[in-house]
């Protein structure tokens, strides 16, 4: 059979009849084919390096605001925002993804995860043209708005999408390709904007933000060549096509590998579970799921209470602080996002074999001594009136030595989130959930980054103006409460199939401290189907015992 790739089509009365029908009839929904055909690829790390484009996205929009809102041209056409004023333009963005995050699960479980990355991006067309296009404080918050719902969308199934194809072994590796899109983002858009600012009037910025369509006309290209989630096509009974992209995954297309057959025998008896699992939102709490929405909730509001995003939205602050200003400034500002991305492609490579127990625990107490240092010295600054530079956002200045350790400490703040919460907070919010409350789930966990996201985006330049260096006491505080929560409450995921984690938050699992990385009962399955000789049935479906020719699914 040939690849296919499957789209909504508009609504009709057609479409409506067959609609109304199935509904009657209870029948799993499938998307109408087309006549145009795209191959599919199957290298996990080709379709993650497309999929994650989605997270560079959120990147752009990251420094399409850092990179600008210290320059001249910035300043004069919006009147110089400070305070609540420029919060809001700030943490608009996040406002935006919190209703992108809520939309997510269902668009997702109703089109797929793939479709859902497509139906996001035609929002960040809308909102890139309407910043674009800005004439006022009022546009430009609509249209970042409009780029949050994008990026609300893309921030929580990018995540579930890669999961979901994943090998258990390569899974922290793929969601981490995530993590690394958006730093590439951030740096790509942050020299974008430093470049632009030396282009004169409102054509600086909108160049800038004009930028930000090529990552999604790009993404919107490659997604038609990604496979659909095997876990996905399992839950709306679309059997032949999960098997056959489960096989090319894992098997480069044996149907009857042992691998394939294990891991089929584990998805079709977890989802045979959950389709007698109460219906709504009562299947998030139900039987210890109270559990695992309390860890992807918290997980990605602890990321955000971290203090990491004082630095990559306000850092440009944080260095007139430091007593640096002009270039140089900008300049010292991009190192720290090239840091960034260094230190995260560093754990690439670690993060299968740490654990995320110990990242979580030991980076946030190591970000929390940091803050301390940071407000510490910041207390000592002398009082500027009317801001550093006329910036009424900076009131507090230091100088000679204990500017350069402002400056080293909030480097060594982001090398440390970059190699602990950035990339495994997003690792195990794809994680905890089951896969009939995934998608939805992770819509929940970037509900609890975005309004977290928002409220600091919005607070931060008033807090600058208020408490000054108490803020990074704050944070310091956060970080080590952080520790304390992924102590006593999560258990390690690293190592473990998605559905042998279901098990590990029951009832009935195990004391989150007690937990190790790896030893999944994966292997075992996978011994059991040799020495039985299990192979999938291609008409009903099931596994069945026993020696058979082998048959592959075209």
């Amino acid at each position: 059979m040939e690849p296919r790739i499957l789209f909504l089509s508009s609504p009709s009365l057609s479409w409506l009849l067959t609609r109304r029908k199935r509904v009657a009839n209870k029948e799993p929904y499938r998307s109408p084919t087309v006549s145009m055909k795209f191959p599919k690829t199957y290298n996990t790390y080709f379709v993650a390096f497309i999929a994650t484009v989605g997270g560079m996205l959120f990147g752009f929009d990251i420094s399409s605001m850092s990179a600008i809102i210290g320059t001249h041209q910035y300043n004069d056409y919006f009147n110089s925002p400070s305070g609540i004023r420029q919060g809001a333009i700030g943490s608009s963005l996040a406002a935006g993804s919190v209703v992108g995050s809520a939309i997510a699960g269902p668009i997702s479980d109703r089109i797929g995860r793939r479709d859902s990355i497509m139906f996001a991006c035609l929002w960040w067309l809308v909102g890139t043209a309407v910043q674009t296009a800005t004439n006022g404080f009022s546009s430009l918050i609509a249209g970042r708005v409009l780029n949050g719902v994008c990026v609300g969308i893309t921030s929580s199934q990018v995540p579930v999408y890669l999961a979901e194809i994943a090998k258990k072994e390569k899974r922290g590796q793929l969601i981490v390709i995530q993590q690394l899109a958006i730093e590439w983002g951030i740096l790509i858009m942050y020299f974008i904007g430093y470049g632009c600012s030396f282009i004169t009037g409102p054509a600086s910025f909108r160049t800038a933000w004009g930028i930000q369509f090529v990552p999604c006309v790009f993404l919107m290209l490659g997604l038609p060549f990604l496979p659909r989630s095997p876990r996905w096509l399992a839950k709306v009974d679309r059997t032949e096509e999960a098997i056959a992209t489960l096989a090319n995954i894992q098997a480069n297309g044996n149907r009857d590998d042992p691998l394939v057959v294990a891991e089929w025998e584990e998805i079709t008896t977890v989802l045979q579970a959950e389709r007698n699992a109460l219906p709504g939102w009562r299947k998030f709490v139900y039987n210890g799921m109270w559990k695992r929405t309390l860890a992807g909730f918290t997980v990605q509001m602890w990321q955000q209470n971290s203090g990491a995003n004082v630095m990559t939205y306000y850092v440009v602050y944080i260095f007139m602080m430091a007593n640096l200003t002009g270039n140089i400034n900008l300049i010292s500002s991009g190192v720290q996002y090239a840091l960034f991305i260094i230190f995260t492609t560093i754990m690439f490579f670690f993060i299968d074999k740490t654990g995320r127990r110990p990242l979580l625990i030991y980076g946030a107490l190591a970000m929390g001594c940091c803050h301390f240092v940071v407000g510490g010295i910041l207390s000592s600054g002398e009082y500027v009136p009317g801001g550093v530079g006329g910036n009424p956002n900076v009131l507090i200045r230091v100088t000679g030595a204990p500017s350069h350790a402002v400056i080293a400490f909030s480097y060594l703040l982001i090398i440390i989130y970059a190699l602990t919460l950035a990339p495994v907070c997003w690792v195990y919010a794809a994680e905890v959930w089951s896969l009939e409350t995934r998608a939805t789930g992770m819509g929940i966990a970037a509900i609890g980054n975005w309004l977290f996201n928002f409220a600091l985006g919005l607070y931060i330049p008033p807090g600058f103006q208020n408490i000054t260096w108490k803020m990074f006491i704050v944070f310091g505080v956060m970080c080590v409460l952080a520790a304390i929560q992924f102590y006593f409450t999560y258990p390690e995921t690293c190592g473990k199939t998605l559905e042998e984690i279901e098990e590990m938050f029951s009832p009935s699992g195990p004391k989150p401290w007690q937990t190790k990385p790896g030893g999944s009962k994966l292997d075992a399955l996978v011994d059991d189907v040799r020495a039985h000789h299990k192979h999938i049935n291609l008409e009903t479906k099931e596994i069945k015992a026993g020696v058979q020719e082998t048959e592959r699914i075209a």
